[in-house]
């Protein structure tokens, strides 16, 4: 009986000196792989089932690499270059897009955001803070925070500095894969776990974390909270600050949808439609009072701002004279009570 898996990734990463995973590195994940596949390295493994990250030995590897030559010539290729590191090795074995119960398995789902493979709110990543270490990010790689007075006194005893980038929980997506078709003006300020789409530029300010990003073509000049995916054509002004929420049970997503523009120090805590405008310096929330504006200026309705959720064409911006916030639309009046009543 072929067996099938949710995702499969041969990697090699760093441990600290109890070891236990600081990180971990995945060339080629594979989301869905062929049965065929999972089952010539079933045996190889002692895989029975269920969602493993399984140590493998540099002759494991090589047995790995020898078994797939044929069979999955890229996959062969990664286990031959594996085979002659002498840093730890693993092969994670997902049977099901379940709760993360392991560091190997937290780092092979944030690979398969930022390959591509899987977008944001698409897979679970209920459990995966605990599992992510809070490293030391340096010029040598994950190094455990217990052991960097001693790594740092070391290199200084050599002549060299041993450089700290960060001290976090996610590393830069950069150092783990380069999606293609993208311009990234400060690597630091993508997370790994970012889904960057083909066509996107981020901007010096722009920040994306992880389960956040953008479908693509689109830039990105302010910030791309966890949990919100961004549409085509959308730009993202300086200093905004689109808000998502992510939580241990699942994930709460706030979409933008296809030719938006929010403005400098703007930001939104409800999903949008196509083609909406938020005016710089306005932030939206769920609850905020939005006096809604027909085509000829008319006040048609207060409504709150979830009511506008998903709506399309729509300008918000803040009346200068008395501060109440305004929703401008190209419908008529009983058009925009026509879809008011059609979304509620």
């Amino acid at each position: 009986m072929s067996t099938t898996l949710y995702s499969l990734a041969f990697g090699v990463g760093t441990q600290n000196r109890q070891g236990q995973w600081l990180e971990v590195f995945y060339a080629l994940p594979l989301h869905a792989p062929a049965s065929e596949l999972v089952d010539t390295v079933k045996p190889l493994l002692g895989y029975e089932g269920g969602n493993q990250a399984i140590a493998i030995t540099h002759q494991k590897a090589t047995e790995l690499a020898q078994a797939l030559r044929t069979l999955e010539p890229a996959q062969s290729a990664l286990l031959t270059r594996l085979a002659e590191s002498q840093r730890p090795l693993v092969a994670t074995l997902l049977a099901e897009d379940a709760a993360l119960t392991s560091t190997p398995e937290a780092y092979l789902k944030l690979h398969l955001l930022s390959h591509r493979l899987v977008k944001p709110h698409g897979q679970s990543l209920a459990g995966i803070f605990p599992l992510l270490p809070n490293v030391a990010w340096t010029s040598e790689g994950a190094v455990d925070l217990s052991e960097l007075a001693e790594r740092q006194l070391e290199a200084r005893l050599k002549g060299q500095l041993l450089e700290v980038f960060s001290v976090d929980k996610f590393p830069k997506m950069t150092d783990y894969v380069v999606p293609s078709g993208v311009r990234i003006a400060d690597s630091a300020r993508i997370r790994l776990g970012a889904y960057i789409g083909e066509g996107t530029t981020v901007m010096h300010e722009g920040f994306v974390n992880f389960n956040a990003g953008t479908e693509g073509p689109g830039m990105i000049e302010g910030r791309v909270s966890a949990g919100v995916f961004v549409g085509n054509g959308s730009d993202l002004g300086g200093g905004c600050s689109t808000m998502g929420t992510l939580s241990g049970g699942g994930n709460i997503v706030i979409s933008v949808g296809e030719g938006c523009l929010i403005g400098a120090n703007a930001g939104i805590g409800i999903p949008l439609g196509d083609r909406n405008v938020v005016e710089a310096g306005l932030y939206i929330t769920a609850g905020t009072k939005v006096t809604l504006l027909d085509d000829q200026n008319n006040v048609v309705n207060v409504v709150k701002a979830r009511d506008l959720a998903g709506q399309t064409d729509l300008l918000f911006r803040r009346n200068s004279q008395n501060g109440m916030v305004e929703c401008k639309t190209n419908k008529t009046a009983t058009e925009l009570n026509e879809a008011l009543h059609a979304h509620n």
